[in-house]
């Protein structure tokens, strides 16, 4: 069963947050980051809060963590469940909390 990964990010200037004349270099890292993760099989779905608020309303738990500051933002869960707050996971720890393990190459790259 393919595991789902949700990123509830504060609010960017796009999607994703690289974007503007100043762009976050972890923001990029985080972004190739969840490009490797969906590439090893798992769902990735990011929300920006100033361009889908829906999607953080309709999360109780997500609703819950933005009662406690906006600093709890980005939000990541897996399968639902809320897995870290307040920052961006790195690609190791990512990797850890789905159970991937992690190689010099993705499995549609044809080099493994």
């Amino acid at each position: 069963m393919s595991k789902t990964l949700d990123v509830y990010d504060p609010a960017m200037c796009c999607s994703t947050g690289v974007c503007g004349p100043q762009v976050d270099p972890a923001l990029v890292a985080f972004a190739a980051d969840l490009n490797w993760v969906a590439e090893q099989g798992v769902t990735v779905r990011r929300y920006n809060l100033g361009q889908e608020p829906q999607a953080f309303a309709a999360n109780p738990a997500v609703v819950k963590e933005l009662e406690a500051g906006l600093d709890r933002l980005p939000i990541i869960a897996i399968d639902g469940r809320i897995v870290s707050t307040g920052i961006h996971l790195s690609r190791d720890q990512l990797a850890a909390k789905l159970g991937l393990v992690k190689s010099c190459c993705s499995p549609k790259s044809g080099c493994c």
